[in-house]
């Protein structure tokens, strides 16, 4: 981090808590506005994939307790 971004953080840590959360979203956020749409397609479809997997019964859910004491046991 180069002087000016120091300088410029020690400034934001000096704001109230309010005024650092929204500064903290607002840079959070600007990190996500550069989406791969081909990523977004292939997630989207990979997720119907596997909604339709469990709908027409082709994939067994198991529940969460018994696959961590099956993984406990290994």
């Amino acid at each position: 981090m180069n002087a000016a971004s120091q300088q410029l953080l020690k400034s934001a840590l000096a704001l109230p808590e309010s005024d650092r959360a929204e500064i903290a979203a607002s840079l959070i956020d600007s990190l996500d506005e550069a989406s791969d749409e081909k990523a977004d397609a292939a997630w989207a479809a990979d997720i119907q994939r596997r909604i339709a997997s469990i709908d027409d019964g082709s994939v067994k859910l198991v529940p969460w307790d018994d696959m961590m004491r099956d993984l406990q046991t290994r």
